[in-house]
Protein backbone atom coordinates (compact mmCIF):
# COMPACT_ATOMS: atom_id res chain seq x y z
CA UNK A 1 0.00 0.00 0.00
CA UNK A 2 2.57 2.59 0.96
CA UNK A 3 4.75 1.59 -2.44
CA UNK A 4 1.58 2.02 -4.33
CA UNK A 5 1.37 5.83 -2.50
CA UNK A 6 5.01 6.54 -3.36
CA UNK A 7 4.31 5.33 -6.90
CA UNK A 8 1.67 7.85 -7.18
CA UNK A 9 3.24 10.51 -5.83
CA UNK A 10 6.00 10.00 -7.80
CA UNK A 11 4.09 10.81 -11.25
CA UNK A 12 2.65 12.93 -9.93
CA UNK A 13 5.74 14.95 -8.92
CA UNK A 14 6.90 14.01 -12.32
CA UNK A 15 4.37 15.20 -14.31
CA UNK A 16 4.34 18.64 -12.81
CA UNK A 17 8.15 18.94 -13.75
CA UNK A 18 6.82 18.02 -17.24
CA UNK A 19 4.35 21.18 -17.09
CA UNK A 20 6.78 23.93 -15.91
CA UNK A 21 9.92 22.29 -18.24
CA UNK A 22 8.58 24.79 -21.03
CA UNK A 23 8.52 27.51 -18.75
CA UNK A 24 11.68 26.85 -17.01
CA UNK A 25 13.37 26.49 -20.31
CA UNK A 26 12.14 29.64 -21.54
CA UNK A 27 14.10 31.42 -18.47
CA UNK A 28 17.28 29.62 -19.50
CA UNK A 29 18.53 32.53 -22.15
CA UNK A 30 22.41 31.54 -21.02
CA UNK A 31 21.95 28.24 -22.54
CA UNK A 32 22.58 28.72 -26.23
CA UNK A 33 21.16 25.08 -27.72
CA UNK A 34 17.63 26.05 -25.96
CA UNK A 35 17.77 29.55 -26.84
CA UNK A 36 18.84 28.30 -30.52
CA UNK A 37 15.66 26.23 -31.09
CA UNK A 38 13.11 29.09 -30.63
CA UNK A 39 12.15 32.30 -32.45
CA UNK A 40 10.49 35.39 -30.61
CA UNK A 41 9.30 38.85 -31.59
CA UNK A 42 7.06 41.22 -30.40
CA UNK A 43 4.62 43.08 -32.60
CA UNK A 44 2.78 46.07 -31.77
CA UNK A 45 -0.39 48.67 -32.91
CA UNK A 46 -2.37 51.07 -31.03
CA UNK A 47 -4.95 48.67 -30.11
CA UNK A 48 -2.66 45.60 -29.46
CA UNK A 49 0.93 44.35 -28.26
CA UNK A 50 1.82 40.64 -28.95
CA UNK A 51 4.84 38.72 -27.75
CA UNK A 52 5.08 35.48 -29.57
CA UNK A 53 7.53 32.71 -29.17
CA UNK A 54 7.53 29.78 -30.90
CA UNK A 55 10.13 26.31 -29.66
CA UNK A 56 11.03 23.73 -31.73
CA UNK A 57 11.44 20.11 -30.22
CA UNK A 58 14.60 18.92 -31.87
CA UNK A 59 16.75 16.24 -31.11
CA UNK A 60 18.97 18.59 -30.04
CA UNK A 61 16.86 20.83 -27.90
CA UNK A 62 15.19 17.82 -26.34
CA UNK A 63 17.99 16.33 -24.53
CA UNK A 64 19.61 19.60 -24.14
CA UNK A 65 16.25 20.58 -22.23
CA UNK A 66 16.56 17.45 -20.30
CA UNK A 67 19.74 17.58 -19.32
CA UNK A 68 19.08 21.80 -18.16
CA UNK A 69 16.29 20.35 -15.89
CA UNK A 70 18.55 17.93 -14.06
CA UNK A 71 21.47 20.16 -13.31
CA UNK A 72 19.27 22.89 -12.53
CA UNK A 73 17.24 20.29 -9.93
CA UNK A 74 19.93 18.26 -8.77
CA UNK A 75 18.54 15.29 -9.96
CA UNK A 76 20.07 11.46 -9.57
CA UNK A 77 20.19 9.30 -12.65
CA UNK A 78 17.13 7.33 -11.96
CA UNK A 79 15.02 10.79 -11.64
CA UNK A 80 16.91 12.22 -14.32
CA UNK A 81 15.71 9.18 -16.31
CA UNK A 82 12.06 9.19 -14.81
CA UNK A 83 11.64 12.57 -16.28
CA UNK A 84 12.96 11.59 -19.79
CA UNK A 85 10.82 8.77 -19.59
CA UNK A 86 7.54 11.43 -18.95
CA UNK A 87 8.75 13.95 -21.21
CA UNK A 88 9.11 11.87 -24.31
CA UNK A 89 5.93 10.17 -23.60
CA UNK A 90 4.15 13.49 -23.52
CA UNK A 91 6.00 14.77 -26.63
CA UNK A 92 5.43 11.38 -28.62
CA UNK A 93 8.03 11.72 -30.97
CA UNK A 94 7.62 8.56 -32.61
CA UNK A 95 4.20 9.51 -34.18
CA UNK A 96 4.03 13.93 -33.83
CA UNK A 97 6.30 16.72 -34.52
CA UNK A 98 6.27 19.05 -31.44
CA UNK A 99 6.50 22.75 -31.10
CA UNK A 100 5.63 24.81 -28.06
CA UNK A 101 4.13 28.13 -28.34
CA UNK A 102 4.04 31.35 -25.71
CA UNK A 103 1.89 34.38 -26.37
CA UNK A 104 1.60 37.37 -24.39
CA UNK A 105 -1.10 39.83 -25.43
CA UNK A 106 -1.80 43.29 -24.12
CA UNK A 107 -4.60 46.43 -25.00
CA UNK A 108 -7.52 44.34 -27.17
CA UNK A 109 -7.57 40.70 -26.80
CA UNK A 110 -6.75 38.39 -29.15
CA UNK A 111 -9.06 35.31 -30.88
CA UNK A 112 -7.36 33.19 -32.10
CA UNK A 113 -9.94 29.84 -32.19
CA UNK A 114 -10.21 27.30 -33.94
CA UNK A 115 -6.32 27.56 -33.63
CA UNK A 116 -5.67 24.63 -35.51
CA UNK A 117 -6.44 26.50 -38.59
CA UNK A 118 -3.97 29.53 -37.78
CA UNK A 119 -1.08 27.63 -37.91
CA UNK A 120 1.07 25.58 -40.34
CA UNK A 121 3.60 23.66 -40.92
CA UNK A 122 5.59 23.60 -44.09
CA UNK A 123 7.95 21.05 -45.02
CA UNK A 124 9.12 21.63 -48.43
CA UNK A 125 6.23 22.51 -50.89
CA UNK A 126 3.94 20.50 -48.18
CA UNK A 127 1.50 22.40 -45.92
CA UNK A 128 0.01 20.26 -42.46
CA UNK A 129 -2.51 21.16 -39.93
CA UNK A 130 -1.73 20.07 -36.62
CA UNK A 131 -2.81 16.72 -35.32
CA UNK A 132 -3.15 18.11 -31.55
CA UNK A 133 -2.72 21.11 -29.48
CA UNK A 134 -3.01 23.48 -26.48
CA UNK A 135 -7.35 23.95 -26.61
CA UNK A 136 -6.91 26.78 -24.20
CA UNK A 137 -5.46 28.65 -27.61
CA UNK A 138 -9.24 28.57 -28.77
CA UNK A 139 -10.42 31.28 -26.29
CA UNK A 140 -9.88 34.69 -25.37
CA UNK A 141 -6.57 35.64 -24.97
CA UNK A 142 -5.40 38.81 -22.45
CA UNK A 143 -2.06 38.07 -20.41
CA UNK A 144 -0.05 34.76 -21.19
CA UNK A 145 -1.44 31.77 -22.89
CA UNK A 146 1.17 28.66 -23.42
CA UNK A 147 0.91 25.25 -25.01
CA UNK A 148 2.18 22.46 -27.45
CA UNK A 149 0.67 22.17 -31.00
CA UNK A 150 1.85 18.83 -32.75
CA UNK A 151 2.09 18.17 -36.22
CA UNK A 152 2.05 14.70 -38.06
CA UNK A 153 5.56 12.81 -38.33
CA UNK A 154 4.16 10.80 -41.12
CA UNK A 155 2.05 11.98 -44.11
CA UNK A 156 -0.97 11.05 -43.60
CA UNK A 157 -1.67 10.27 -47.75
CA UNK A 158 1.94 8.78 -48.64
CA UNK A 159 3.05 7.35 -44.94
CA UNK A 160 6.58 8.98 -45.35
CA UNK A 161 7.95 10.68 -42.56
CA UNK A 162 7.57 14.30 -43.52
CA UNK A 163 11.07 15.31 -42.30
CA UNK A 164 13.22 12.40 -43.93
CA UNK A 165 15.11 14.40 -46.44
CA UNK A 166 13.85 17.83 -45.74
CA UNK A 167 16.62 20.50 -44.96
CA UNK A 168 14.45 23.03 -42.89
CA UNK A 169 10.89 22.88 -41.23
CA UNK A 170 8.80 26.13 -41.20
CA UNK A 171 5.96 27.59 -39.05
CA UNK A 172 3.27 29.96 -40.29
CA UNK A 173 1.47 32.26 -37.97
CA UNK A 174 -1.64 33.73 -39.54
CA UNK A 175 -1.43 37.16 -39.44
CA UNK A 176 -5.68 37.69 -38.86
CA UNK A 177 -5.55 36.32 -35.46
CA UNK A 178 -3.99 39.53 -34.01
CA UNK A 179 -4.03 43.25 -34.28
CA UNK A 180 -0.82 43.47 -33.90
CA UNK A 181 0.20 41.95 -37.05
CA UNK A 182 0.27 43.49 -40.25
CA UNK A 183 -2.94 41.72 -42.40
CA UNK A 184 -1.13 41.15 -45.26
CA UNK A 185 1.80 39.15 -43.78
CA UNK A 186 1.76 36.14 -42.24
CA UNK A 187 4.42 35.26 -39.41
CA UNK A 188 7.09 32.90 -40.47
CA UNK A 189 9.65 31.53 -39.08
CA UNK A 190 12.34 28.58 -40.15
CA UNK A 191 14.37 26.15 -38.56
CA UNK A 192 17.41 24.51 -40.57
CA UNK A 193 16.96 20.98 -39.93
CA UNK A 194 20.90 20.69 -40.74
CA UNK A 195 21.30 22.15 -37.43
CA UNK A 196 20.05 19.51 -36.02
CA UNK A 197 23.42 17.11 -34.62
CA UNK A 198 21.51 16.12 -31.44
CA UNK A 199 20.39 12.60 -30.41
CA UNK A 200 18.33 11.30 -27.59
CA UNK A 201 20.41 9.54 -25.86
CA UNK A 202 19.64 5.83 -24.93
CA UNK A 203 18.88 4.30 -21.46
CA UNK A 204 16.43 3.42 -19.06
CA UNK A 205 13.47 5.97 -20.80
CA UNK A 206 14.37 5.22 -24.27
CA UNK A 207 13.80 1.13 -23.28
CA UNK A 208 10.50 2.13 -21.66
CA UNK A 209 9.41 3.66 -24.29
CA UNK A 210 10.36 0.80 -26.63
CA UNK A 211 8.88 -1.39 -24.60
CA UNK A 212 5.28 0.40 -24.20
CA UNK A 213 5.10 0.65 -28.08
CA UNK A 214 6.14 -3.09 -28.21
CA UNK A 215 3.23 -3.92 -26.18
CA UNK A 216 0.87 -1.70 -27.94
CA UNK A 217 2.10 -3.48 -31.64
CA UNK A 218 1.85 -6.80 -29.68
CA UNK A 219 -1.92 -6.06 -28.28
CA UNK A 220 -2.71 -4.83 -31.63
CA UNK A 221 -1.58 -7.94 -33.10
CA UNK A 222 -2.95 -10.17 -31.21
CA UNK A 223 -6.68 -8.40 -31.51
CA UNK A 224 -6.10 -9.04 -35.76
CA UNK A 225 -4.53 -12.50 -35.10
CA UNK A 226 -8.38 -13.34 -33.19
CA UNK A 227 -10.45 -11.39 -35.76
CA UNK A 228 -8.93 -13.57 -38.24
CA UNK A 229 -8.72 -16.54 -36.34
CA UNK A 230 -12.73 -15.72 -35.80
CA UNK A 231 -12.53 -15.84 -39.88
CA UNK A 232 -10.65 -18.55 -40.36
CA UNK A 233 -13.29 -20.97 -37.86
CA UNK A 234 -16.11 -19.89 -39.55
CA UNK A 235 -14.64 -20.60 -43.11
CA UNK A 236 -14.05 -24.11 -41.36
CA UNK A 237 -17.48 -24.37 -40.16
CA UNK A 238 -18.66 -23.56 -43.70
CA UNK A 239 -16.08 -26.12 -45.35
CA UNK A 240 -17.46 -28.67 -43.24
CA UNK A 241 -21.35 -27.94 -43.83
CA UNK A 242 -20.54 -27.42 -47.48
CA UNK A 243 -18.52 -30.57 -47.57
CA UNK A 244 -20.95 -32.53 -45.52
CA UNK A 245 -24.04 -32.14 -47.81
CA UNK A 246 -22.17 -33.07 -50.92
CA UNK A 247 -21.55 -35.96 -49.23
CA UNK A 248 -24.94 -36.70 -48.33
CA UNK A 249 -26.00 -35.71 -51.75
CA UNK A 250 -23.40 -38.34 -53.68
CA UNK A 251 -24.66 -40.67 -50.66
CA UNK A 252 -28.21 -40.82 -52.11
Amino acid sequence: MLRKKISALLILFFSFILITSCEAASKAPEDPVLKAWSHENEFNTDEQSLKLKITYYSNEYVEALINSEAERNLWTNDEMENYKYTLLKNLNLAESIPFHVDMYVRGMPMYAGPFDKHITMVVGKKKYEPIDYEKRFNFKIIGQRDGMVFFPRYDPKTGKEVLEGAKDVRIIFDSAVSHALDSRSDVIYIWDLNKDRGKISAGKAVNRLEADRLIKRSDKLKAEREALQRQIDALNKEYDEVNSRIDELQAQ
